[in-house]
């Protein structure tokens, strides 16, 4: 006996859903064929790369937050404005292919599915995951090119701030460069500790801070502004606990689980104060919204 309670789709209905099906899988094997290699390079460079190392944080990060933003109501497929963003993306693909560039090779793996997400669901959908999809996009490595490019300043910026705050303290010290010189010691203020990952990550933590916690734009500008000195800033008071230490205390310090353990140390305390800025532009942004209640009322 049939329960009357289910109901048999008929052969129409299969035929359309297969139908709808059948495109469906069409795209997403299109997808993975042209853009495996750069999903691969990019996940391998996320495990190996320490300066490529916050996507294993951004990436599961924008996963979550678009799934927790959901799917908006007035949504509708854009069609036309989706397919020429994925035409733009293949093309961007094919040209990075044979330029053998890796960072606008990844980038069009982001742009293809924000090209998927516009055809399907429309532009609301993909304004309503801007944050995520603006965290893909920093968890792509910047070219190494740039990386040098900004990784020099920001070594001079460190020993300068290092070797003012060692004079304060009425340490003898001559700055050259990136290269500061102690009575009997010279510290090398390399690449590596340049503070651009830590920047990178302070500016991630600022944007995903201000997306989730601040409503206007202009606070959140400010917020991920601001994690620039802030950055800065403590990345220069290392360099002037390593010398310190060094000078004071014992040259093996400025090196090896001390000094690592150091600037883990340096970094949380650096995390903690965008979290204060971020909070207190908070408290201006409740603020802000009820003085303007009273007007629109």
């Amino acid at each position: 006996m049939t329960d009357p309670a289910v109901t048999i789709p008929s052969p129409a209905v299969r035929r359309l859903a297969l139908a709808q099906a059948v495109p469906l899988a069409l795209v997403l094997v299109a997808f993975v064929v042209l853009f495996h290699k750069p999903a691969t390079l990019l996940v391998r460079d996320w495990w190996n790369d320490p300066e490529a190392g916050h996507g294993l944080l951004l990436a599961p990060a924008a996963v979550w937050l678009a799934w927790k933003k959901g799917l908006v109501a007035e949504r509708a497929p854009s069609v036309a404005l989706g397919l020429l963003i994925l035409v733009a993306a293949v093309m961007l693909r094919l040209a990075s292919e044979l330029a053998a560039e890796l960072f606008t090779m990844r980038l069009s793996l982001v742009m293809a599915m924000g090209g998927l997400v516009v055809y399907y669901m429309g532009l609301r959908q993909a304004l309503a995951w801007w944050l995520p999809f603006t965290l893909l996009v920093l968890s792509v490595p910047l070219p190494e090119l740039i990386r040098s490019t900004l990784a020099l300043p920001l070594q001079f910026k460190a020993s300068q701030l290092g070797a003012g705050l060692l004079e304060w303290r009425n340490v003898p010290v001559r700055l050259a460069g990136n290269v500061i010189q102690l009575p009997g010691h010279r510290l090398f203020v390399t690449e590596a500790c340049s503070g651009l990952r830590s920047l990178t990550a302070l500016l991630s933590l600022a944007l995903l801070m201000g997306g989730i916690w601040l409503r206007g734009p202009l606070l959140r500008a400010a917020l991920i502004l601001a994690a620039i000195p802030i950055a800065v800033a403590i990345n220069g008071v290392r360099v002037f606990l390593t010398g310190f230490l060094v000078y004071f205390v014992d040259p093996a310090l400025g090196e090896g689980f001390m000094h690592i353990t150091e600037g883990w140390l340096l970094f949380v305390v650096s995390f903690a104060l965008v979290g204060v800025v971020a909070f207190l532009m908070t408290k201006v942004d409740h603020w802000w919204t009820r003085r303007k209640e009273p007007a629109l009322a």
